[in-house]
């Protein structure tokens, strides 16, 4: 039921494509060029937009549009909403071809690294009328994911609360520490993570499971985690090792190509919060195909573990 003053049945998809790239580039001229609209009639759909939300969306100025906080809300989900769309057109295209199934698949970056790829390639060649949609988030965002239906498998490090969705085990991975070549700390004996914590760190960007790990364990050892600098992959991480911007720590499968490649060295670690548990999960009520896949995920863990 819509709220008083919002007329939704006044919205449509062109519209809401122009308040979007209105909202990105700041121009309605340049908005109306992409959406194949005259200015007139663009600038036309903005009001009757704006009279269909009962709020000013844009600041008009001599310079463009800016985002009043309506502006920015109603980007938000009409992104989301053109999307959803979009997503909808794909899969309808897709079964005309023979793909009678998409899942969408949420990892963390260790999984995705180490263990997804192969694994989905099994999959589909067995399946070829399925087709999976992979989005690399942090574990929080996965599990969130979950919750609210965006994905339908989430893999992802053990620690985000799971009450309420159906998880099982996936795979364990270690984390070991990298460094240059010839680094003070460089050695073949696990060390102890609070002993490396004089130095400057690099490490992925908010969010992810492995920074948590590690500012968690410098405040459980009251001592400050020296993170110098974030970035978005694996490999960004050892470029950052290998010019001496810091140290690091990585999953071990995932470390030791990129240790050979960049002439690095690694080391283990003797903390128990090293080693970790990878977990898969769907939502309680998923249907038997996402059941299925969680399945030959699962049974993929166990077969790895009796190699």
């Amino acid at each position: 039921m819509s709220k008083p003053g919002y007329n939704l049945a006044r919205f449509d998809f062109v519209s809401i494509r122009l308040a979007v790239l209105c909202a990105q580039t700041g121009s309605l001229t340049t908005a109306a060029r992409q959406c194949n609209l005259v200015l007139p009639a663009a600038s036309r759909r903005l009001k009757e937009l704006e009279s269909a939300t009962g709020c000013q969306l844009f600041d008009r100025h001599s310079r463009g549009l800016s985002m009043t906080p309506a502006g920015r809300i109603f980007m938000r989900r009409g992104l989301t909403l053109l999307q959803e769309m979009e997503g909808l057109a794909s899969e309808l295209a897709d079964m005309h071809q023979g793909i009678a199934r998409h899942f969408r698949l949420f990892a963390g970056t260790a999984a995705i690294n180490q263990f997804l790829p192969p694994l989905m390639a099994t999959y589909t060649r067995l399946h070829p009328e399925v087709q999976i949609d992979l989005e690399e988030q942090g574990s929080e965002h996965v599990v969130q994911a979950l919750r609210e239906g965006r994905a339908d498998v989430g893999v992802f490090v053990e620690g985000p609360d799971t009450d309420g969705l159906d998880v099982r085990d996936f795979r364990e991975d270690e984390l070991v520490l990298i460094l240059p070549r010839q680094h003070a700390l460089s050695g073949k004996s696990p060390l102890a993570f609070a002993d490396a914590l004089d130095e400057s760190w690099v490490s992925l960007n908010a969010g992810a499971a492995l920074l948590q790990q590690q500012q968690s364990a410098a405040m459980a050892a009251g001592r400050v985690f020296k993170l110098r600098m974030q970035v978005r992959s694996f490999d960004a991480v050892g470029h950052m090792v290998a010019s001496g911007l810091g140290i690091a720590l990585l999953p071990k499968l995932a470390a030791l190509p990129i240790v050979r490649a960049m002439q690095l060295s690694w080391r283990p670690l003797q903390d128990d919060w090293a080693r970790r548990r990878l977990k898969v999960g769907i939502r309680s009520e998923a249907d038997s195909w996402i059941s299925d896949f969680r399945d030959f995920l699962q049974k993929s863990s166990q077969n790895a573990k009796t190699v």
